[in-house]
């Protein structure tokens, strides 16, 4: 019975102890991450990625047919919001409005009819612009973005 009430004590204190830690972690948490992340543009990259690869890989071009609008949707969110202090910056809002531009003039391009062709060669320069985002967020990180295609 001895046994019995130690390893339960035991386990009462390990639980204490990890709810405690864990609260103090979650409360310095928003220090370390809001410095290295961006949420809108992961968003953004979730959407582009599903777009962009099968398109590159294998000219499928339904993904970003099906998806456009959701990523025109999204590049707005992302223009609203206040840029991270590292890249808030006069050009770097500006690339994130011409990408809301030419987001919405992809869907809307898509909604009217446009050839496949015309759609792929959006979608090339729309990617292209993204990259030149996600550049200089790393760029400010210090870090290099590889990303092949």
């Amino acid at each position: 019975m001895r046994n019995y009430k130690t390893l339960l004590l035991t386990a009462i204190a390990a639980l204490f102890l990890y709810a405690c830690t864990q609260k103090e972690s979650q409360d310095n948490s928003s220090d370390t991450t809001d410095a290295n992340e961006w949420p809108q543009m992961d968003s953004f990259h979730m959407i582009m990625s599903e777009s962009f690869h099968p398109y590159k890989d294998s000219a499928n071009l339904e993904p970003v047919k099906r998806l456009a609008e959701e990523m025109a949707q999204e590049a707005e969110k992302w223009a609203g919001t206040a840029l991270p202090e590292k890249v808030n910056t006069e050009e770097m809002k500006a690339m994130i409005q011409q990408l809301k531009s030419d987001t919405r003039a992809l869907a809307d391009n898509i909604k009217s009819g446009a050839s496949d062709e015309a759609i792929g060669n959006a979608l090339n320069a729309l990617h292209d612009s993204f990259h030149g985002i996600m550049e200089g967020w790393n760029g400010a990180n210090g870090e290099k973005h590889e990303h092949q295609h």
